[in-house]
């Protein structure tokens, strides 16, 4: 989310400040980062604007229940909600705006798996009402449709066409990945043993502070099977060199009586790559100009598209 959106200005966001929680932020700043969402400095707070949905508001409310010290929580508005309604289909999140750096996403680095797996054992302790994960892929029918309409060109913009190009050669492992899916979905362990995931815990979402690292980000939280969060910590994660240590898997088990799924595992993983090239065919597929947010999608979908 490199680029503000045109109908989104400063001022718009600093009157959902002042509307939602009585904030008069006297500097508000765009910040290019992050994905998912666009991002807005008005210190001392960091204010997300993203699409609304009760998901959203549901997994918001649980992060705050969770009172951990390592969760960085949205505040609440002056009504008690987590969000504030910006038009019809945008919502206004506030964080702390805390000082630290993350990473990328990508494998975490050897150093800092203990403590993450830390935060993982702690967080999948924890006891709050959280949204159920319903396990079906995002952008299924999106994805398919796409999958059928390899036959003619695509024209809905610049980048369009190649990505149609891309996909028709990758069409083959894509189908695979949806069948292997499906397979892999029907053996996860059942709803009983689900534990509050992050579902997201990879280096772009840790923070590291002086104090120790914090998770952030959990739009994405969910009750789920564990292994929603430990495949990011396995040899399964994404451009993860293969490594046979499986010592941290091994703790996790021994340190919540937990058994750890193979299956589970590469299910998350062949979620994560097909929901990537879900959203990124979808967006080639809309109406578009040339911008730095589409032609980053263009190269991730390539990317996931070599993955598959």
């Amino acid at each position: 989310m490199r680029e503000q959106p045109a109908d989104l200005t400063d001022s718009d966001v600093a009157g959902a400040l002042a509307a939602g929680w009585g904030i008069n932020a006297p500097t508000v700043r765009y910040l290019p980062v992050g994905a998912g969402g666009h991002h807005w400095s008005a210190p001392p707070w960091f204010v997300t604007v993203t699409a609304y949905s009760p998901a959203l508001e549901q997994a918001l409310d649980t992060a705050a229940r969770l009172e951990l010290d390592f969760v960085v929580a949205a505040i609440r508005t002056l009504d008690g909600t987590m969000v504030h309604r910006l038009g019809d289909d945008r919502a206004v999140a506030v964080h702390p705006f805390v000082s630290g750096s993350t990473g990328s996403f990508g494998p975490h680095p050897a150093a800092d798996r203990e403590s993450v797996l830390d935060l993982l054992i702690a967080l999948h302790e924890a006891t709050v009402p959280a949204p159920r994960t319903d396990l079906r892929l995002p952008g299924r029918g999106a994805l398919e449709s796409a999958l059928a309409g390899l036959d003619r060109p695509w024209i809905s913009g610049p980048y369009a066409e190649p990505a149609r190009r891309l996909l028709a050669e990758h069409a083959a492992e894509v189908t695979a990945r949806l069948a292997r899916f499906d397979t892999l979905r029907a053996a996860l362990p059942p709803p009983d043993s689900w534990v509050v995931t992050h579902g997201e815990p990879h280096p772009g979402n840790v923070l590291r502070t002086p104090a120790g690292p914090l998770l952030i980000d959990w739009d994405t939280v969910r009750l789920a099977p564990p292994e929603r969060d430990l495949w990011m910590l396995t040899e399964a994660m994404i451009d993860a060199p293969p490594s046979p240590d499986i010592s941290l898997l091994s703790r996790y088990e021994k340190e919540t009586g937990r058994s750890v799924s193979s299956a589970a595992v590469d299910f998350y993983r062949n979620m994560w790559i097909l929901m990537d090239i879900a959203a990124y065919t979808d967006d080639l597929r809309r109406p578009h100009t040339e911008g730095a947010d589409l032609a980053a999608a263009l190269d991730y979908l390539a990317a996931n598209l070599r993955s598959a």
